[in-house]
């Protein structure tokens, strides 16, 4: 019994990183990597590999990067969405605290009540058929996603915020781990939602209860016409006179625009610290690397 333990954390940790880290998958030219291949595509559904979960991150996937294939995306037609339903926790992927690239991060008690907007990436090839987070093989033809904080396995719906598409997925893989990414999903649910193919995407993620009396999905947020701000959160201070210093620690390294807002928290004042909103993502990424560079907590991604 002291072995099968022994065995079962050492085997948790080895997928703990089971997760993306990647962040915009670029075209293949073919190749289709895993058991899992649609009906209609030139994949080889004999083929096989073995995933070696005790390598290390960086070698233990066929491919140095990650990529989507070739031709046009599958036909989300004959794609079900998956149907909510009460699962007990995976043994595996659920490790909470847990910490990766020097971050921490907290596993949810459940998906009841998680609402978070920010930005969507997608995985692809690379991770096709290996070992998700919680031991399934990833099909990037299912509608999947990875989250660093929901459990394993749970269910969401995710909504783009430039247009109002929404798909619901099964949670069942870690990350992404890559600065300001907060669901990773599958190549078939980022096809479904339209980010395919700029990679990136501004999305809401609701966290789906089945045990709720009602037994009724969250509706898809409202979608205006202007497309949604992106931001980053450096700071939340009770102390105004905290949040004005951080106010002109920015600004004295030509960092903007810079605001600060208030808000009441359980009876307290809040003084937030944001940067935004700015243009794009790519300049998103760039200024939080200029934040941490100023010795500063990475900033997080707010999308109103």
């Amino acid at each position: 019994m002291k072995w099968a333990a022994a065995a079962a954390a050492m085997l948790a940790a080895a997928l703990l990183l089971a997760g993306c880290g990647a962040s915009r998958p670029r075209p293949a030219r073919g190749g289709w990597h895993g058991a899992s291949v649609p009906a209609g595509t030139d994949g080889d559904r004999s083929a096989a590999f073995h995933d070696d979960i005790s390598k290390p991150q960086e070698s233990r996937y066929r491919d140095g990067t990650d990529s989507v294939p070739g031709g046009p995306p599958p036909d989300l037609g004959k794609l079900a969405e998956p149907i909510p339903r009460n699962e007990p926790r995976s043994l595996y992927g659920n490790k909470s605290p847990y910490t990766v690239r020097g971050h921490t991060y907290h596993v949810l008690p459940s998906a009841r009540g998680y609402d978070e907007r920010g930005l969507a990436s997608y995985y692809g090839n690379k991770f096709q058929g290996y070992k998700t987070s919680d031991l399934e093989n990833y099909d990037m033809y299912g509608y999947s996603a990875a989250s660093k904080t929901l459990p394993l396995p749970s269910y969401a719906r995710v909504t783009n915020l430039d247009n109002g598409k929404s798909v619901i997925v099964r949670v069942n893989d870690r990350g992404p781990f890559h600065r300001n990414r907060v669901i990773d999903l599958s190549y078939a649910a980022a096809v479904k939602i339209g980010i395919w193919p700029r990679g990136v995407g501004r999305v809401e993620v609701q966290g789906i209860d089945p045990d709720q009396p009602s037994g009724e999905l969250p509706p898809p947020p409202a979608v205006t016409t202007a497309s949604p701000g992106i931001y980053l959160q450096v700071g939340a201070y009770s102390d105004a006179d905290n949040a004005d210093l951080m106010v002109r620690r920015l600004r004295r390294a030509n960092i903007a625009p810079v605001s600060e807002t208030q808000s009441m928290v359980n009876g307290r004042r809040v003084h937030r610290v944001r940067v935004g909103p700015l243009p794009g993502l790519e300049q998103a990424d760039q200024v939080s690397v200029q934040i941490e560079n100023m010795g500063l907590p990475r900033p997080q991604v707010a999308v109103d």
